[in-house]
């Protein structure tokens, strides 16, 4: 373990014998921090907080800091985070509440570039990249391999599909689906196609791109259907197709409602 001499590590942290501690870095008790992670300077550690392996952080992150809510009466929440998680410079992680999930949890291989916040009760899958200063609000789900630009915003309890690419500057009220690019400031909130070239990064094949070209074209280029309508004949068409059944139960299964507006194609 190396632990630079100006930081202070709490006697009740409890670091791998592999991790490093940056200059000035604070850890306090109730941290578990395992094997091959960095801590960079100036970093602060806090709350019940729970961090995996190969995980680099800093300079100058909070991490498990106590949720931004009024309600909060210091109540034991959690923060969980996976392994090989980049976090960059002033991002900040909160805790959860216990009128949410009880903890925030951000899983594996994850970048989230400077300035990131990601607040109290969020769950972030794999794979997901946010840009510099990309915000979310509290109780927001973001699914694997999502990509948030730049300055992007949340709103509380919206939820981003998986594999959904988000430009910068987006104010995102609404919940978007999987699987598609979109952008927009909150009501101008735009759908512009497939995520075609990200699907095919990630190794979609091209029967399973067809298929979900053909759901995007019924959901959101046939406005003559009701959206029960064309979820039902998305399903109908391509019963065997896992991620149009995905698509199709997003929708259902949204309490703040999805953006199908579209804009123009990529």
């Amino acid at each position: 373990m190396t632990i630079h001499p100006t930081a202070l590590v709490d006697a009740g942290a409890e670091l791998d014998s592999t991790v490093s501690v940056g200059p000035y870095a604070v850890i306090e008790k109730d941290v578990k921090i395992g094997a091959g992670t960095e801590i960079g300077s100036h970093t602060l550690i806090t709350g019940v907080t729970t961090i995996g392996e190969r995980n680099k952080i800093g300079p100058f992150v909070t991490v498990g800091a106590p949720p931004q809510d009024l309600k909060y009466k210091n109540e034991k929440t959690e923060l969980i985070i996976g392994n090989d998680n980049q976090i960059r410079e002033y991002a900040s992680l909160h805790r959860g509440t216990p009128t949410g999930r009880g903890k925030t949890t951000l899983g594996s291989n994850n970048l989230l570039m400077a300035y990131v916040h990601i607040a109290h009760d969020c769950e972030i899958g794999n794979q997901v990249i946010m840009a510099n200063a990309a915000t979310l609000g509290g109780h927001v789900a973001v699914g694997d391999r999502v990509t948030l630009g730049g300055l992007a915003g949340v709103h509380q309890f919206v939820r981003i599909g998986a594999y959904a690419y988000v430009g910068g500057m987006s104010g995102i009220g609404r919940d978007i689906p999987p699987y598609v690019i979109a952008s927009g400031m909150r009501s101008q909130m735009r759908i512009s196609g497939l995520n075609k070239i990200g699907l095919k990064r990630c190794g979609f094949d091209a029967d399973t791109l067809l298929k979900l070209e053909r759901a995007y074209q019924i959901i959101f280029r046939t406005p003559e259907l009701l959206l029960a309508q064309a979820l039902e004949l998305a399903e109908q068409e391509m019963p065997d197709s896992e991620p149009v059944r995905i698509l199709v139960d997003f929708f259902r299964t949204s309490k703040r409602s999805v953006v199908r507006t579209v804009g123009d194609e990529e």
